[in-house]
């Protein structure tokens, strides 16, 4: 029997057939021959004959672009992209924050070289990912953000210097360029400095932004200095924003490398700034702190291999334990956005973050059974668990209190260069522009990822994530992470779409829906990227879902026992795709305005 909302397209169609046929206007064979030549989808990528960028902030994707104009390959231009973030979208893009970086290279590419460190065989060519996650100071300890009482600080776990990680994101880009890239240094960041240095044309969304995170900017002196005008005035739109103070630091990194950042006045600036207001990184941490290439984490969708971040990245693991449990449906038979599709996944979606909030944590630190979350058994009895006509509630899967509202963002890029390589990479502040606070003499802000931690056991963070011991904090310890820059080959392991969000806790469910959309679906980038999207994450109890999804579809899922929560638009997943002829498609999440896909 057919399902009611197929029943009721049955009957909406027929209805509309009759309406046509008595008023005369038939359905004839010239009409659907489509002369009016439109597409089959609603959305369009942008298609390259050569390669493509894909960020948050246009000005930034168009300095990717001219890398690639003028020889760079795909790391260069996603160097330069993310160093131009930090001028470009101040609320998330950084140098005092962290990240990820996954990267795949055609055998073409790699002219036979042995493998590097982190980097394993996949497809016909190699990857590797760059993990450049901030890290715990060496004087944190697990009650950092304790009251008296026992209770979260949540100002000092989000707002204070003691928030702020060991930041990454300089070192991480640093050695993925020197790795990888074809261009110097100091050219691949000359564009981001002469963006600070003569300054930027303030957007719409820029402006908006800064409005509305004024209170918490102007209450640093720094801060208040470097993004607000000299008589306390916000900048409008079409306004010039210069940064010098950045521009310096941007320049001294281009001369010389991490030891620009880690070292030397922007080192003395940011250790003076901790000493004298209650912050806890020191010379040694700077000192200290080191990128690493890691080998990445390779799943499976009917034959596409996938691509992802091990931990401290829960990304991967709970991106491909995900695909392996829903592989067991026929999502594409059950209908995109139907009623029976959303709750397995949702279903899934709720047993795999449970997984991810007890058991990951720092590979350093803690011992975890990967192999085990990732195996097709463990797949096959997680899939039983799911019951197709009810939805299990969260309380009987792990007995928690619930969490908070979700948090603010990060910031993702995705590239693809004419030889085929694949780069994603996800940064963070953590909260739009951290915890607010910016380095006296260096122009840049800080991260608050230090909440990424769990500060008390069973307690949620900002992103209403409850997690345990694994992720509790440590001396040099980094926080668990929902990065999930992700890279997939086609069938015959050739390169096929890079992909990642912004988003919180939601960036997994963000990048598995662009992947059934894409791979299960069948729907082209562009659609796969624009599609609807819910999220659940066990705690709290309750599918969060966007506009665009039928009302009928939402009373089903009821039906189900599903609590249905509306949210704000979901992420923003800017992807590129390679083209089996050669050139590249690319798209700018239409979620978040200022974003743009730029080919070569």
């Amino acid at each position: 029997m057919a399902r009611p909302e197929q029943r009721l397209g049955l009957l909406s169609w027929g209805l509309l057939a009759k309406c046509f046929l008595g008023s005369g206007l038939l359905l004839t064979p010239l009409a659907s021959a489509n002369v009016l030549q439109e597409g089959g989808e609603r959305f369009s990528p942008v298609r390259s004959s050569g390669g493509m960028v894909a960020s948050q902030e246009a000005e930034a994707s168009r300095v990717g672009r001219d890398i690639l104009r003028r020889g760079g390959n795909a790391v260069d231009a996603a160097v330069a992209t993310s160093f131009a973030l930090a001028v470009t979208l101040p609320q998330a893009g950084n140098i005092g924050g962290g990240g990820f970086l996954v990267l795949w290279r055609p055998d073409t590419a790699t002219a036979g070289a042995p493998l590097l460190e982190g980097e394993t065989r996949v497809g016909r060519g190699r990857a590797v990912t760059i993990n450049f996650r901030e890290k715990a100071p060496l004087a944190a300890r697990a009650d950092l953000f304790l009251a008296a009482d026992g209770s979260v600080d949540r100002l000092k776990a989000t707002r204070s210097l003691l928030s702020t990680g060991v930041p990454g994101t300089v070192a991480g880009l640093v050695l993925a360029q020197r790795r990888y890239g074809r261009l110097p240094l100091a050219a691949v960041i000359a564009p981001a400095i002469a963006l600070a240095r003569d300054g930027i044309v303030v957007s719409p969304e820029l402006a908006a932004s800064l409005k509305a995170a004024a209170p918490r900017l102007k209450a640093d002196p720094t801060s208040a200095q470097l993004f607000f005008k000299p008589d306390g005035l916000a900048y409008a739109p079409g306004d010039r924003l210069r940064q010098p103070l950045l521009a310096a630091t941007l320049g001294r990194i281009a001369r010389e490398g991490e030891a620009g950042f880690y070292a030397g006045p922007v080192a003395n600036q940011l250790v003076a700034l901790m000493r004298e207001q209650g912050g806890l990184i020191s010379a040694a941490d700077l000192r200290a702190y080191r990128a690493r290439a890691m080998t990445p984490l390779i799943g499976d969708w009917r034959g596409h291999a996938v691509i992802a971040m091990p931990p401290p990245s829960s990304g991967g693991v709970t991106l491909i334990q995900l695909l392996r449990i829903l592989e067991g449906f026929d999502l594409a038979a059950m209908g995109l956005n139907s009623a029976a599709s959303l709750h397995v996944m949702v279903e899934a979606m709720n047993l795999a973050y449970l997984d991810r909030n007890a058991l990951l944590g720092d590979p350093r630190f803690v011992a975890m059974p990967l192999e085990e979350l990732l195996s097709p058994a463990y797949a096959s009895r997680q899939r039983a668990r799911i019951q197709p006509n009810r939805h299990v509630p969260s309380q009987q899967l792990s007995p928690r209190a619930p969490g908070l509202p979700e948090g603010p963002n990060t910031t993702h890029l995705s590239v693809i260069d004419r030889d085929g390589s694949l780069v994603a990479t996800t940064t963070t502040l953590n909260f739009s522009y951290g915890n607010g606070v910016s380095v006296p003499g260096a122009g840049f802000l800080l991260n608050n990822e230090m909440d990424d931690f769990t500060s008390k056991p069973g307690v949620p963070n900002a992103f209403g994530l409850v997690q345990g011991e694994a992720n509790a904090i440590a001396p040099g310890k980094q926080p668990l992470s929902s990065m999930a820059p992700t890279l997939v080959l086609d069938p015959r392991g050739g390169p096929l779409l890079a992909t990642g969000s912004p988003g919180g806790s939601r960036i997994i469910t963000i990048v598995l829906q662009v992947l059934l959309n894409r791979l299960e679906h069948g729907l082209n980038l562009a659609s796969a990227v624009a599609t609807s999207r819910i999220h659940s994450q066990l705690w709290p109890d309750q599918l969060s879902h966007e506009q665009g999804l039928s009302p009928d579809t939402l009373r089903l899922l009821q039906n189900l026992g599903h609590q249905l929560q509306p949210s704000r638009a979901m992420g923003s997943a800017h992807s590129v795709e390679a083209l089996p002829e050669g050139g590249s498609l690319g798209v700018a999440d239409p979620r978040r305005s200022g974003s743009l896909a730029i080919g070569e």
